[in-house]
């Protein structure tokens, strides 16, 4: 199976941020992307129904061949990745909010999370606070409505100023002095971010240490693809397929964006 592709899945478009560093650092692999944007948020939803969203990705990305599956979404990984892993004979990737790296490099020791609500209010977020936070200091936010905005296009506008203006304002006034995204949307508005953001406070995510865990699963499992010709890229959205496609242009060639209804 190692010449099969990757299968990666968000609520949206959002995941393209971690797809992009999986290209990167793996540009023989070929991927298949679904972007549920029909669905979008996840981070609104009851456990239950992430749980089955996750699932449907899942079985069509199955049906598709895929030999790894990326969930590229941080509210279905902290809801739906055990779940995933205990019914399905296939490796999965899950993305959790960079707390770690943050509370590890905080000179404040305050660090702000911009998160949706399905994320903030995890087991699996509260675990990772703890194991790792100790001593810092965790300014949570939930990104309410920057989901379908971005979904829409609208990272420039000023109504996505206007949310992240309100969003960062505690942050700021306890002091931050990283910024944590706990959603693969948010990556997105990491240019809008920097104009808001004082220069000595540094945005992470989770992109580059998602792509080199893919690899390292790829590598055990012996499923690194062994070809050496660039890979092609499949992406299906189940909604408009615009936003999708503008986020995509130019970044590489082999690559079909399509409408599918799933």
């Amino acid at each position: 199976m190692n010449n099969h592709p990757i299968g990666i899945f968000d609520s949206g478009v959002g995941g393209t941020s971690i797809w992009k560093e999986i290209n990167a650092l793996l540009p023989n692999e070929d991927t298949i992307y679904l972007a549920d944007s029909k669905n979008a948020p996840y981070g609104e939803k009851s456990k239950d129904k992430i749980v089955r969203l996750s699932n449907k990705n899942t079985d069509l990305l199955l049906d598709k061949g895929c030999k790894l599956i990326v969930v590229a979404c941080n509210t279905a990984t902290t809801n739906a990745i055990d779940y995933l892993r205990n019914n399905y004979n296939v490796p999965f990737i899950g993305i959790e909010p960079a707390i770690k790296p943050a509370a590890i490099q905080s000179q404040s020791k305050t660090v702000g999370v911009l998160a949706t609500k399905g994320t903030l209010s995890s087991s699996l977020f509260l675990s990772t606070s703890e194991n790792h936070a100790n001593g810092i200091k965790i300014i949570e936010q939930v990104g309410t409505g920057l989901v379908p905005l971005i979904e829409s296009g609208k990272v420039n506008s000023q109504e996505t100023k206007a949310l992240l203006v309100t969003y960062l304002k505690p942050m700021l006034a306890a002091r931050i002095d990283y910024l944590v995204l706990g959603c693969t949307h948010y990556p997105y508005l990491i240019p809008v971010l920097r104009e808001l953001l004082p220069n000595h406070v540094k945005i992470i995510d989770s992109g580059e240490a998602v792509a080199r865990q893919t690899k390292a699963i790829l590598d055990q499992n012996g499923l690194l693809n062994s070809s050496h010709k660039i890979g092609a890229h499949q992406f299906y959205c189940n909604s408009n397929i615009s936003t999708l496609k503008s986020i995509l242009d130019g970044v590489c060639v082999g690559m079909d964006v399509s409408y599918l209804d799933f």
